[in-house]
């Protein structure tokens, strides 16, 4: 067990973190989280790396930018700079694409490609041993297909109640979180 330990403390791991989708999942109405500011992300982090030595944390999210005479803008650009400010707090790298008017709302631009890029150029740089995807999303697929040819590992985390069926296929290791796993993090 000794020699197995300090084998898990010698693997490096990047957490890559799709704010966006993390957020919409925890306000799912099958986990209906609030308060989601004082998330605990450097504890959920630890968690997540179980032991192993944790090269990075990035937080991956379009920036929210304030309209002119537009309350709710400044108010998610308030709550936006709370957030940024806790992730900074507790160690995590916040990147940020951009937000684009579409019809009635907006929709994130920038990031998805952000994430898959930091996946494959990190995994070329050889600054991990095993990157640790907190995203549902398809699109990093490609990414993570030609990370783990260049012998990365690659664990998905999902979400119990809404899992992606092709990142599983495609992770060396899947953890899908439960609403009682995650009920630790929220203060």
């Amino acid at each position: 067990m000794i020699a197995e330990e300090s084998k898990n403390k010698s693997e490096r791991v990047i957490i890559f973190l799709d704010g966006s989708n993390f957020y919409h999942r925890l306000r799912d109405s099958e986990l209906n989280f609030k308060k989601l500011l004082d998330f605990n992300y450097k504890k959920f982090a630890e968690w997540l790396s179980y032991g192993r030595f944790i090269i990075s944390c990035i937080y991956y999210v379009g920036l929210v930018r304030k309209e002119k005479g537009n309350s709710k803008s400044e108010e998610l650009v308030r709550n936006q700079q709370k957030l940024f400010a806790n992730l900074r707090n507790q160690g995590w790298e916040i990147k940020t694409g951009f937000m684009m008017a579409h019809v009635k709302d907006y929709k994130e631009k920038g990031v998805d490609v952000k994430l898959a890029v930091d996946i494959l150029d990190m995994a070329y740089q050889d600054k991990y041993d095993t990157a640790i995807v907190v995203s549902s999303d398809t699109d990093l697929i490609p990414g993570i297909i030609r990370a783990k040819e260049l012998g990365k590992k690659i664990e998905y985390i999902g979400f119990s109640h809404r899992p992606s069926f092709a990142m599983q296929r495609y992770a060396n290791l899947t953890r899908l979180l439960s609403k009682i796993e995650l009920e630790q993090f929220l203060a």
